[in-house]
């Protein structure tokens, strides 16, 4: 497996967060991790980003060596920690944000809070604000005994970012519109533990990343049909040359062609 660089810490005003950075060309390239997610989650990918930009990658409270989350782990609170270890780090916007599932939203907001600040973002199964009011409907009674047994044996912090989802989609919808920059919505076609799911719940999903493509007139859609959420595993070349195509369209400020709302599948082994 790939070695990461030296992780070093930032210490902000309640918390402690762990992160690492290689590269020198601009734009960075910011990788959001999931939730619970560590940085070890871009071993595939981050090595050969930083050969053509600086990379960010780091973990949130609770995560790897950060300290516990002190205070709730809303979208807000989360861009803004994020910015102030970017800025410790040394890395100037705009950036290329990469957000993988709850990721997605921090990237979202993000992008709506400080538009000066980010010049391209990709989604990569990325969760949605729908996700959030929509899919919990169309939970299956096996899901819901799992989700009791894990939450017996491993109760969750209080302030923890999955019991503030809510008052993330809630900021997410008070905030500006989405920016007219370039973005790609990486979706997995092979949604984890479909037997378990019902049908509902995998057309909703399915729905929801379409429209995630519409937050910007220059969104479009990657379809990885030999993927589930985790395309950076299965499929980390085409992750990497999304991401280069991102970087290079960012830094040229210039917009894909697709047409707006276009949805490009594209079969896994690229």
């Amino acid at each position: 497996m790939f070695k990461f660089p030296p992780k070093t810490k930032a210490i902000l005003k309640n918390e402690t967060i762990e992160y690492v950075c290689s590269g020198t060309s601009a734009p960075a390239v910011v990788f959001i991790n999931g939730s619970g997610g560590p940085i070890e989650g871009w071993h595939k990918v981050f090595d050969t980003v930083a050969t053509f930009s600086k990379v960010f990658a780091y973990n949130r409270p609770g995560t790897g060596g950060s300290s516990k989350a002190a205070v709730p782990q809303t979208g807000s609170h989360m861009v803004d920690s994020l910015r102030t270890v970017l800025k410790t780090a040394g890395l100037a916007p705009p950036y290329v944000l990469v957000g993988h599932s709850l990721g997605g939203l921090i990237a979202n907001l993000y992008a709506r809070m400080h538009p000066s600040e980010v010049r391209a973002v990709v989604m990569l199964e990325a969760t949605s604000p729908q996700d959030v009011a929509i899919l919990p409907k169309y939970e299956t009674r096996l899901q819901r005994l799992a989700n009791s047994i894990l939450n017996f044996l491993q109760p969750q912090d209080p302030h923890a970012e999955t019991l503030h989802v809510t008052a993330t989609v809630a900021e997410l919808q008070r905030a500006p519109a989405f920016p007219s920059i370039p973005m790609t919505v990486i979706s997995g076609g092979k949604p984890a533990m479909a037997w378990a799911t019902a049908p509902q719940a995998l057309a909703a999903r399915a729905q929801h990343q379409k429209e995630l493509v519409s937050l910007s007139p220059f969104g479009k859609q990657v379809i990885v049909h030999s993927s589930g959420h985790f395309p950076q595993f299965t499929e980390p070349q085409l992750v990497i040359s999304t991401i280069r195509d991102a970087v290079e369209l960012g830094a040229a400020k210039v917009a894909p062609t697709q047409e707006k709302h276009d949805t490009q599948p594209v079969q896994g082994g690229h």
